[in-house]
């Protein structure tokens, strides 16, 4: 049985990609969480980048979450859609949001449990959210939804999972087509997600550099998380 080391619920956008493939997919695993620390030197025991996620198969380990969703499918062919041209999509979707979207990334530091109103929304994320709602849209066009690539959960939706989380902390559906905040409103609702999102709001550990990105992008309107 695969073994999956992740994060913070609450902050680690890396681990839930995942983690929640696994878990919508029904692909048995043991789940290892590591709060984050100031010195995260630790996590070398389990990753050899000292970063999460990492999956463990028995003298195997994966360290990066697109290499982890490869190496799962050659056994889980399920990962990915079975046509050649959803997979073709899948794939370049989940590699450009491997890669990309950088003004996301920065202004919205994922926190699923809290709900913040943006001091600013800048051209560069605005463009973000842009391109995320036309690659949406294709993918929910062209192969019929309500998943990215068709009727079936695969990778591609565990890797925008992350960026579902955020349109929910930020507020951000106010220019995105109601194709793409009709998939949003989806991916909540699945499970996997419900079950990520739980576990989060359950966390009473703080990660300081996260909660100091979060206080610089935004004014925390609400906060749904456990307190200690």
């Amino acid at each position: 049985m695969y073994a999956l080391h992740i994060g913070n619920k609450n902050y680690s956008s890396w681990s839930l990609r995942p983690w929640v493939l696994l878990k919508a997919l029904d692909i048995p695993f043991t789940e290892h969480q590591h709060y984050f620390a100031l010195d995260n030197s630790a996590f070398k025991s389990f990753s050899p980048s000292a970063l999460v996620p990492a999956l463990v198969d028995g003298q195997t380990t994966v360290w990066d979450s697109l290499a982890i969703a490869e190496y799962v499918a050659e056994d889980h062919p399920q990962v990915w859609p079975q046509k050649r041209e959803a997979r073709a999509y899948a794939r370049s979707a989940a590699a450009e949001m491997h890669s990309g979207f950088s003004a996301l990334r920065n202004l919205c530091s994922m926190s699923i449990g809290v709900r913040i109103k943006l001091h600013d929304t800048p051209p560069a994320l605005l463009r973000d959210l842009a391109r995320i709602d036309d690659i949406w849209r294709l993918g929910l066009s062209r192969f019929g939804g309500p998943f990215l690539a068709g009727s079936t959960f695969t990778a591609v939706d565990a890797f925008y999972a992350p960026v579902v989380f955020r349109i929910q902390t930020y507020g951000l559906g106010f220019d995105l087509s109601h194709e793409t905040r009709a998939y949003v409103d989806h991916m909540l609702a699945q499970p996997a997600m419900q079950a990520w999102y739980e576990g989060g709001l359950a966390e009473t550990v703080r990660d300081t550099p996260h909660e100091v990105e979060i206080a610089q992008s935004g004014e925390v309107i609400t906060d749904y998380r456990a307190t200690a």
